[in-house]
Formats: structure tokens, sequence, C-alpha cells
């Protein structure tokens, strides 16, 4: 996987449109082994980007947890000390 892609879920605020889209741009990258699809593919690639958005989106508005939502401030602090870590 990915590892520009980051969870989106349960976080309060919940994820932007502007996070999805970031997300879908990331995967659609990944799958198509670009990250500048030639002029002919343009097209296709903006439409997988924003496809794949649209579904995220409800995707991350129809799933259900009990688990308490999670902060983005600890959560970036935790993987900052990961990196921290595991880079020196």
């Amino acid at each position: 996987m990915c590892r520009n892609i980051r969870p989106l879920n349960n976080f309060e605020p919940p994820a932007t449109n502007d996070e999805v889209a970031a997300a879908a741009l990331q995967y659609v990258r990944k799958v198509s082994g670009t990250t500048r699809p030639s002029q002919v593919n343009q097209a296709a690639f903006d439409r997988a980007v924003a496809e794949i958005a649209h579904i995220t989106r409800h995707l991350l508005d129809d799933l259900v947890t009990t688990a308490p939502p999670k902060d983005r401030e600890v959560e970036a602090a935790k993987a900052r000390e990961k990196a921290r870590l595991r880079y020196g």
C-alpha cells in the first residue's frame, strides 16, 4: 500500500474533501504507475481520481465505529515520534 495514503476514518473533525481527494490521487498514481499522465490519458486519470474520491467519501460516511474519535494532532505527534525513532 502506498505510504502516502493516510487513514481517514474516525477523526474529529471528519476528513475533509481535500484529504479524500489527496488520498484518491495517491491511489490512482500508485495503480497507474505515473504521477503525471500523458495528455491522451489525462481525462481517464482525472475521472478515476474523481470517482475514487466520491466512493471514498461514501465509504467514510457509511462506516460505523464505537471507538472514540482520534485527534489529528495526537496522531501526527505519534507519527513524528515513530519516524524519529526509525530514522534518527
